[in-house]
């Protein structure tokens, strides 16, 4: 071999090195996300080209900070199943033309995507089958009827550990080469049916309809009131020192107090200071805790056993109804066992009417445990009220 042979020769071995140590690289610093999908926005993505995933306007903070070769490991929501694979091919854009819903998409934040695996219902992988179960770290401590889990896959874009990313991938991968089916229950299929209504203006929401609409809501007397008191206290005080004002009703002062001390005097408003009609304030006042800077509302809170889950989401449509202009977030807190009733109530078709838009859109549900979490967080006096959307969780995803 010539000097120049070997100099093309060691030139073309360190291609090679570099496209090894690149690829390492890459591999190092990928990161598994959670993709999640309702069933409507599962059947959607699947009779499209599979080329771009979108999420909510919330989650534009988290987009950022996606980058190319990132995965995104897909999961359905009400059956508990992961269904796929799609690697981020670029920066996220913005783009609201229907794709997972047919209209009014709220899915704007989107990225090109390559379908690295997308299983079709009976081959998805339910988290509850003893090799998921077993593996994950956020399951394999729990019995399978605890439902502490499900605040890992409350939103999607939450980064996945390492161990879990890789865990799910290799599964995934295999499971698409095997195609092993689950079984389909009966009460799989009801939860797979999108129900859809017609809005005055010809537009099509999903919906879902209870079926045990004879079943009474738990006593109150169920949850005990020392815990739904400390809920609504902890809200106040995180509130509170995210320096906000904040207005109870004013029959739940003294227990709140019991459990919390405001900073100041003038943290808890003697007076809502909101140009209202009287019907519009009566409704306000007697919302379970709400957070208000300067004169508007920022977010409205109603805390289950203060009030029962149906009042309370009756509470906040009214208020939509009230005054469709009005920009506040709302939300449902409950224990998290409490959570699909709450999204399913969320959800009815009589909420989607409203002149504001459907109220699964503007109304979401909160964990007492992200309440719980929430409240030792040691920075949060840095925060502002848009950490919540690290915790809420919709009614359609």
């Amino acid at each position: 071999m010539d000097e120049l042979q070997y100099e093309r020769a060691a030139d073309c071995g360190l291609c090679g090195w570099n496209k090894i140590i690149n690829l390492i690289i890459n591999l190092v610093d990928m990161i598994h996300y959670i993709d999640l999908f309702s069933p409507e926005t599962y059947d959607n993505f699947s009779i499209s080209n599979k080329a771009v995933s979108g999420f909510r306007e919330t989650q534009r903070g988290v987009a950022k900070n996606i980058k190319p070769g990132d995965k995104l490991i897909c999961y359905l929501t009400k059956l508990s199943r992961w269904v796929g694979i799609l690697k981020v091919k670029a920066s996220y854009y913005e783009d609201n033309s229907p794709i997972f819903v047919q209209e009014n998409d709220p899915f704007n934040i989107r990225f090109n995507v390559e379908p690295i695996v997308w299983l079709p219902i009976e081959n998805c992988i339910p988290i509850h089958e003893d090799l998921v179960w077993n593996n994950l770290s956020f399951t394999k401590d729990l019995h399978k009827n605890d439902t502490r889990w499900t605040g890992r896959v409350r939103g999607s874009l939450s980064k996945l550990s390492n161990s879990d990313g890789q865990f799910l991938e290799k599964l995934l991968l295999k499971q698409n080469e095997e195609r092993k089916s689950f079984l389909i229950t009966e009460e799989d299929k009801k939860k797979l049916k999108v129900l859809k209504v017609k809005t005055g203006d010809n537009k099509e929401i999903a919906v879902e309809v209870p079926e045990n609409d004879d079943e009474k809501e738990p006593l109150l007397g169920q949850i005990p009131a020392r815990e739904s008191i400390k809920i609504q206290a902890l809200i106040a005080e995180i509130g509170d020192k995210m320096n906000l004002k904040i207005w109870l009703p004013k029959n739940d002062r003294n227990k709140v107090f019991e459990q919390w001390k405001p900073s100041n005097t003038g943290i808890v408003l003697d007076h809502l200071p909101l140009n209202y009609d009287d019907t519009t304030l009566k409704t306000i006042e007697n919302i379970d805790v709400i957070w208000i800077k300067g004169r508007s509302i920022v977010r409205a809170f109603e805390v289950e056993h203060t009030t029962s889950i149906y009042s309370g989401i009756l509470r906040m449509a009214d208020l939509m109804a009230l005054q469709p202009n009005l920009n506040i977030r709302a939300h449902i807190v409950a224990p998290n066992e409490r959570r699909e009733k709450v999204l399913q109530e969320i959800s009815r078709p009589v909420f989607t009417l409203l002149e504001k838009g459907p109220l699964s859109e503007s109304c979401t549900f909160i964990s007492y445990e992200s309440i719980l979490e929430l409240s030792k967080e040691k920075r949060i006096e840095y925060m502002n009220d848009k950490v919540l959307e690290e915790f809420e969780e919709y009614g359609q995803n």
